[in-house]
């Protein structure tokens, strides 16, 4: 296998791995700002993993 095709190929696995996390993502309830405190460590766990995840082609591209 070529090495781009391994590229597209990884690409293509991490696009779904963000999709899914964002499915996981519930949609608040209610219309204040204090409903959506009890969901900031949510967020929070997702852009840590989204930073975490997108870290992976950026290596794969400097090599």
């Amino acid at each position: 296998m070529s090495k781009n095709r391994l590229e597209a190929f990884s690409d293509g696995v991490i696009a779904i791995i963000i999709t899914i996390m964002v499915l996981e993502i519930k949609v608040p309830h209610g219309d204040t700002l204090e409903e959506l405190y009890p969901l900031v460590p949510v967020f929070i766990s997702y852009l840590l993993s989204f930073v975490f995840v997108g870290k992976i082609p950026s290596k794969s591209l400097a090599n």
